[in-house]
């Protein structure tokens, strides 16, 4: 198997409840790593590697496994919130997938291969100014220098960022949970599962994995689930249209994502059927990639339209996605604790 099979096979395979043979040759890399992760952490606890901190609150949405797991649309839940609320929040990222070198902010009309994917979608959805650096510390300055009248910032992903200090870490779980429980490359864990007491609250987007959940007990907690039910024109056109009109068509579904599974059941749910195509996490799409919807509809999340416009040459529609929080029986809202972690600050 070449090199670039085995990196998408990887995924599946981390994901199994056991540590699979086929895994077993990279324990001693895995080992490694939670060595140096752990010398890390104990670096910045001690102040030999020091944080810096940014002159507003910042809430810091992430993961402790690789790839998605649906912390992009909780980002947008969160800045819809405290528009709602009266703040004026500002989202930094990293701008995985996008070749920009240097802090920079994310215009709507970017270049998905310049400043990534995800950010690119914050910046069409927000409605709020989104900047991007592997620097989270400069690219927060950076933001904060064009605009002053931010008051919070949300970090789409950046947990394991500790150099940019927090007020608030919230850990997003899906339905695969922790996998085999092994850190990278051997499973899909960037950090101990035991990390998880650190944080100040977990959203789970999917079902709660016991282990987890049992680390998490004293954690406020909360259920995420996507909706959406009406499909968009993925080539730009201000159309739209329901599940129903795509029933009994030639249906082909691509997800780019990192489960795109997930994206699969929630078509299935609209009650539509139809051939599976996944791709990895922030795939690079060409034409190519796509030709196999040549004689029928090809459906794409909204993550994946915002790489494609260009190269489709047929009927093409991507769904849209809204973040659903609940608390859990016994737990506080998620937006009342975020509040209450910002420290009581109130709105300018």
């Amino acid at each position: 198997m070449s090199t670039a099979g085995l990196l998408r096979r990887l995924p599946g395979w981390w994901y199994e409840r056991r540590l699979v043979p086929v895994l077993w040759p990279l324990l001693p890399l895995s080992w490694l790593f939670a060595g140096l992760v752990a010398l890390r952490r104990w670096l910045y606890r001690h102040g030999l590697l020091t944080a810096s901190s940014l002159p507003v609150p910042v809430v810091v949405v992430g993961n402790l496994t690789a790839g998605g797991s649906g912390k992009t649309p909780l980002v947008l839940w969160i800045v819809r919130h405290l528009r709602e609320a009266g703040w004026r929040p500002g989202i930094i990222s990293r701008g995985h997938g996008g070749s920009a070198g240097t802090v920079r902010p994310v215009a709507a009309d970017a270049q998905p291969s310049v400043v990534g994917d995800e950010p690119l979608l914050l910046a069409r959805r927000s409605g709020v100014p989104v900047f991007i650096g592997a620097d989270r510390v400069a690219a927060g300055h950076a933001l904060l220098a064009a605009h002053p009248d931010c008051d919070v910032i949300v970090s789409d992903d950046g947990l394991q960022h500790y150099r940019l200090q927090r007020s608030l870490e919230l850990v997003v779980f899906d339905g695969r949970g922790a996998g085999n429980g092994r850190l990278l490359p051997a499973g899909p864990l960037r950090e101990p599962v035991r990390r998880l007491r650190e944080a100040d609250a977990v959203v789970w987007n999917g079902s709660p994995e016991r282990s987890i959940e049992e680390l998490a007990a004293a954690l406020p907690q909360a259920a995420m689930r996507l909706a959406g039910e009406r499909f968009v024109a993925a080539a730009g056109e201000a159309r739209s249209c329901s599940a129903g009109s795509l029933r009994g068509r030639r249906l082909y579904a691509i997800a780019g994502i990192g489960d795109p599974q997930r994206f699969f059941a929630q078509l299935r749910g609209l009650d539509l059927d139809f051939e599976e195509h996944p791709f990895p996490d922030h795939h690079p799409y060409r034409a190519a990639d796509l030709s196999f919807a040549a004689d029928g509809v090809l459906l794409m999340t909204e993550k994946d339209a915002v790489k494609c416009p260009g190269m489709l040459r047929g009927e093409a529609w991507f769904l849209p996605v809204e973040a659903v929080l609940s608390a859990l029986p016994g737990q506080p809202g998620l937006f009342e604790t975020i509040l209450e972690k910002l420290n009581g600050r109130a709105p300018a």
